[in-house]
């Protein structure tokens, strides 16, 4: 049994680890609130620009677009995993590692490459799959709409260039619903859907009946926006995943700060049952003392 001076000795240590929980789930609260206003904004246009995308492909005729080319072979898949660059935070990389697993297994007789946005990801899948490039510090990436448009960038560079054979390009990330609730979101980035902008396009002429008068043709005009539409889904998705790392981590710090009172109320009955055993033992010694000098 442990003597009194190591319990001591570990419940002062548990404490001070508790402090340290208790002061990074409010550092993560504050950036959740932050992340979240960005996400809440960040929502509003990316859907309003699906719509209008949409209304713009059904005027656009029989247009085509290296961003809109469906290839025959369906073999070649380039993956954008958005992990965190810490840890910290409960299942949150694991759910999406897990998950970029389970898809490239069910799609096992394709050929994979990876760019890894974030540590995590990149640490594990650097030495199980080609990785073709690799950034980190992904908060700082989201900071402006700059670092995602770098990432797209490359991706749409991947895909169109003369002798590529990507035919798809995913991005797996976690979608933030609330603060206790993550989704996994896998995500076709390119080819971009054509039908998706048609239906999509449908869908508003019913329910606003809005008409637009073009100056450029609109197949120009969709030309344009659709390099603009692959930069924000990268955008929004870094916001989303930034937004969901905080709720994570600070879901975690608030269950380890818990777990940290349970353990010290443990150890202190634990001490106070040794001290009672060391002082009950004191007083049988006293007492058996006193009796052999009376006998």
């Amino acid at each position: 049994m442990p003597n009194l001076q190591d319990i001591r000795r570990r419940v002062r240590s548990v404490k001070n680890l508790q402090k340290i929980t208790k002061a990074m789930k409010m550092v993560s609260a504050a950036k959740l609130r932050r992340a979240q206003e960005r996400v809440t904004s960040a929502r509003p246009y990316a859907q309003t620009m699906m719509r209008m995308l949409g209304r713009l492909a059904a005027r656009a005729g029989d247009y085509q677009h290296p961003l809109l080319e469906v290839r025959d072979s369906d073999q070649h898949y380039v993956i954008a995993l958005v992990t965190s660059d810490k840890g910290l935070a409960g299942a949150f990389n694991t759910n999406l590692i897990k998950a970029a697993q389970t898809f490239m297994r069910e799609n096992s007789d394709k050929t994979f490459e990876m760019v890894t946005i974030g540590r995590k990801g990149r640490d594990f899948f650097r030495r199980r799959t080609e990785v073709i490039n690799e950034y980190t510090d992904v908060p700082k990436l989201a900071v402006t709409h700059a670092g995602a448009a770098e990432i797209a960038h490359e991706l749409m560079e991947k895909y169109t260039a003369e002798d590529s054979t990507v035919d798809r390009v995913f991005i797996i990330y976690n979608e933030f619903k609330s603060v206790l609730s993550q989704q996994v979101v896998i995500k076709q980035l390119l080819p971009i859907s054509a039908e998706a902008f048609a239906s999509e396009g449908d869908k508003a002429e019913t329910e606003d009946q809005i008409d637009y008068i073009y100056e450029q043709p609109a197949a120009e005009i969709l030309g344009t926006l659709l390099p603009r539409y692959v930069e924000t889904q990268v955008f929004y998705a870094l916001l989303e995943s930034i937004a969901s790392n905080h709720a994570a981590q600070m879901t975690a710090m608030d269950s380890a700060s818990k777990n940290a009172g349970d353990v010290i109320d443990s150890l202190t009955l634990n001490m106070n049952r040794v001290r009672q055993a060391s002082i009950t033992r004191e007083i049988i010694e006293v007492v058996s003392g006193a009796q052999a000098l009376n006998g």
